[in-house]
């Protein structure tokens, strides 16, 4: 009988697994190998997140009321340089790293910096630590410059190494404060990505907003400004009126339920604790917005302090309802309050906890109760300072929860019935369960991509709709032709929630619209078509969250009774080298189609919901008018424009489909 010990040797003996397989990356390696962990990807969303990162440490130093002035700039060649006359980063000897400087250890070494104590900042931005050294080795390039104690000093890194000890540059006069450079590394986001100076003049716009104390100055060489882009060369940026100019800018010309916004900040409860301000107002007609903030840190997702808002505006205006014998009042929520407004939000808390690295949304418990007591008082005195306008917002409001509760009520009728009143179209399979909740409708292009989805869907939650090719590009073609089109009046009466002015996002049938095209360039287009119809038809599904892109495979490669699924020809040259042997035979199958695929593999990599991927379509709301620019430009009725566009990006293109 065999000892352990020696079943042991026998296991490491035979095993392709071992010690040597465990890799330790050290240093900055793990931002490099992982960049998605930190910055969340590495799209054009990831690669303007390093500018925030850098912007956001200069508003730090000004918010702790040591700058005053934040200057932002970016270079013909792509550089961005941004500078603050803040107290400089230490250059001195680090305590734990005696043959570094401080500013070599923050920029090298993740989880280091001066905001974990409180002591250097008592609100801040940057909190884990990371945010410097993360840009750093995501970097082609990185420059840092301190001017202190009257002494300049510089440090050079290449790809987060540095290229020598830091070095003085000798004495400076009327000079304080940290100069950063840098320019992200192809390596890691390719070639095609820039910085956009429309995006970055408004990532600038907003910290002014945002801290009225700060004065940021803006540059931009002339020649990366696009024709017809409205972004200044240069400006200053200073706004004494903090978010009550930004609301006043935003919403100029435009009819309001009340005279004038409620608008105020306040010292949190609890001596620091922080502060809060706010802006907010009812519009009669425009479309409303929640931009929340911490710590000039956007946070897109909300999180506990727009639920302390939300707190505070529904139970004094339910409070006011009931000092006026308003019996209405009692059916109102936060919902209606907030689902009709234009709301600014911004707040400044110590240590704050957000989910995840890039802070989309914040999760401090104590925020909710905070927020909710400072604002619900004055919010209370507003309205009782001026009750006709009170009134008028109470009359809206109240408007707005009966409009809900009606809907609600003719959601109780099944939705079975419902679909019987449709008439739904022949073609489309649809699926079992009754409710819209854990539903999803895929948009394939074809009879035969059809077949073959209708066998792999799970037939109780995944219909099916297939269209026929290339769908009407709605951007350039007259309102008569879409209505006639019978590919979209499928599409239209499949959905349930009508079109345009008609549309109505309570009424949607499923809760995802899965666009699901061949991994090939007319695949592209025919998603791109859908993604216009949505836009400019039903744009309230992209904004609720309903739209995504399918990410079927191109390849299929199998060595012996191992089979994996690749993207493209990058994913498909990595995967062969890391998940099969050489020398074996390997088996590389490209699909034509979906068409083309069994039902089984289209199951398993495509619309299995544990093992597929999706795309969420999604538009920032700071991005609109761009989108809208974007959309014109590329699908509209003016065909110079599209080749305008491709004259401006052709030297980009580096994967050529021809």
């Amino acid at each position: 009988m065999s000892k352990p010990a020696d079943l042991f040797e026998k296991a490491a003996a035979t095993s392709d697994y071992s010690a040597k397989d465990i890799e330790v990356l050290e240093g900055l390696e793990p931002v490099r190998k992982r960049p998605g962990m930190y910055i969340g990807g590495t799209d054009e969303r990831a690669y303007h997140h390093l500018a925030a990162e850098i912007l956001d440490n200069a508003m730090d130093e000004a918010v702790a009321g040591h700058a005053s002035r934040i200057e932002m700039e970016l270079s013909a060649d792509g550089q961005l340089t941004v500078r603050d006359n803040g107290r400089g980063i230490p250059v001195d000897p680090h305590p734990k790293f005696k043959d570094k400087s401080a500013l070599e250890v923050i920029l090298t070494t993740l989880h280091s910096g001066g905001k974990f104590s409180g002591k250097a900042y008592k609100t801040s931005g940057g909190l884990h630590g990371v945010g410097s050294s993360v840009v750093n080795a995501l970097s082609e390039e990185m420059v840092v410059e301190v001017a202190r104690d009257r002494q300049l000093w510089r440090q050079r890194f290449v790809r987060g190494k540095p290229t020598g000890k830091i070095e003085s540059l000798g004495a400076v006069q009327n000079r304080r404060g940290t100069t950063v450079m840098f320019r992200p590394d192809p390596e890691i986001f390719g070639t095609s990505l820039q910085f956009k100076p429309a995006r970055l003049y408004r990532m600038a716009r907003s910290k002014a907003y945002l801290f009225r104390g700060v004065e940021i100055r803006w540059s931009c060489a002339p020649e990366l400004i696009p024709s017809g882009d409205a972004t200044p060369a240069s400006e200053t940026l200073h706004f004494p009126g903090g978010l009550a100019d930004f609301l006043a800018a935003t919403i100029e010309g435009q009819a309001m339920v009340t005279p004038q916004p409620f608008t105020g900040q306040a010292r949190l409860p609890g001596g620091d604790a922080g502060e809060v301000e706010w802006a907010i107002a009812w519009p009669l007609d425009a479309d409303s917005f929640v931009h929340s903030y911490c710590n000039t840190i956007p946070t897109p997702e909300g999180g506990t302090h727009e639920a302390g808002l939300r707190g505070a505006l529904a139970r004094a205006l339910k409070g006011f309802g009931e000092l006026t014998n308003n019996k209405r009042a009692a059916q109102i929520t936060a919902e209606d309050v907030m689902g009709g407004a234009t709301v600014l939000l911004s707040l400044f808390i110590p240590e704050p906890q957000f989910q995840g690295q890039t802070k989309e949304k914040l999760a401090t418990v104590e925020a909710t109760r905070l927020v909710e007591a400072a604002i619900k008082d004055r919010f209370e005195h507003w309205l009782t300072s001026d009750p006709t306008a009170a009134n008028a917002l109470l009359d809206h409001v109240v408007s707005r929860a009966e409009e809900r509760l009606k809907k609600r009520a003719d959601k109780e009728t099944s939705r079975k019935t419902a679909t019987r009143k449709l008439r739904l179209p022949g073609k489309l399979a649809d699926c079992a369960k009754d409710q819209a909740a854990g539903t999803e409708i895929f948009l394939v292009e074809g009879d035969s991509a059809g077949g073959s989805a209708k066998q792999a869907r799970d037939r109780a939650t995944q219909a099916v709709l297939p269209l026929r090719g290339k769908i009407l590009n709605v951007a350039s073609a007259a309102a008569g032709k879409m209505e006639a089109n019978q590919e979209l009046s499928d599409l239209v009466l499949a959905l349930g929630c009508g079109s345009g002015a008609k549309f109505k996002a309570p009424d949607l049938r499923y809760e995802r619209i899965i666009i699901m095209t061949d991994a090939d360039v007319d695949g592209a287009h025919i998603a791109s078509l859908l993604m216009t119809f949505f836009w400019r038809e039903m744009p309230g599904l992209i904004r609720g969250g309903h739209l995504y892109l399918a990410m079927p495979p191109l390849y299929r490669i199998a060595q012996g009774a191992k089979t994996v699924y690749a993207m493209d020809d990058d994913d498909k040259d990595r995967r062969i080298k890391r998940d099969f042997k050489s020398g074996a035979k390997i088996e590389i199958s490209r699909f034509k189609g979906l068409g083309e695929m069994p039902p089984a593999q289209l199951r398993e990599t495509t619309m299995d919901r544990d093992k597929r991927t999706l795309l969420r379509v999604t538009v920032m709301e700071d991005e609109i008018e761009d989108t809208v620019g974007l959309v014109d430009r590329l699908m509209g009725k003016k065909a110079e424009t599209r080749f305008a566009f491709i004259q401006e990006n052709a030297a980009r293109a580096t994967d050529l489909d021809i």
